[in-house]
């Protein structure tokens, strides 16, 4: 089964202004939403983990796997106009929001492209939805708004200027983050960090 809806992809156009970015609904196909929200990981904790201190079931690696795959980047490449072929990927989950997530910022430099495939069903709160902003003083006048609906993919280039956040919200809010990044160096150092993160939270979860 062919997971992700690369047609849709590549006849949304990419918005230029004030930094290149596009929204694609439903690029998760219908057919497959089912299968990976049934096999997406068991995370309890708020923050970033790598996928490889989670466990999810064969369609989320599946989904793993096509996300990472060379149509994916070349339907990237081909739409941000960017050789992305000696660049690694590095993908992140995440499974819930805490209070503090979605203050307004940029990504840091030694990541390219931000890709966010959001895996919730229909999302009915006022937090939560992410928005690309023009400045990084207020999360009002947004350029856009995402509400983190099952199946929808937000990618952008990461520029000085991609400012973006969220009001605030608690509760499940599953997405996949995937990266293209510099250099295999960055992939080793964030998932060294994001790793050694993700065990603290276990142990103080044990302690409690």
């Amino acid at each position: 089964m062919t997971m992700l809806d690369l047609d849709a992809f590549a006849a949304t156009p990419l918005a230029t202004e004030p930094f290149p970015y596009l929204i694609v609904p439903g690029f998760l196909k219908a057919e497959a939403r089912g299968a990976v929200a049934r096999d997406y990981p068991a995370i309890a904790k708020p923050g970033s983990f790598p996928v490889s201190e989670v466990e999810g079931g064969p369609a989320f690696e599946q989904l793993l796997d096509a996300l990472q795959g060379p149509e994916m980047r070349a339907a990237f490449e081909r739409k941000f106009d960017i050789d992305l072929s000696n660049r690694p990927t590095m993908v992140t989950v995440r499974g819930r929001a805490r209070a503090k997530d979605g203050r307004i910022h940029t990504d840091s430099k030694t990541k390219i492209i931000t890709v966010l495939l959001y895996m919730n069903g229909q999302w009915e709160e006022d937090g939560g939805r992410l928005r690309l902003l023009r400045s990084p003083e207020s999360l009002e006048n947004p350029i856009a708004e995402v509400p983190p609906d099952e199946g929808t993919l937000l990618a952008f280039l990461v520029t000085p200027n991609s400012w973006h956040g969220h009001q605030q919200f608690v509760g499940p809010r599953r997405v996949i983050q995937l990266n293209w990044v510099t250099d295999d160096e960055v992939v080793r150092h964030e998932q060294s960090r994001h790793r050694f993160t993700a065990r603290v939270k276990k142990l103080f979860a044990f302690a409690s």
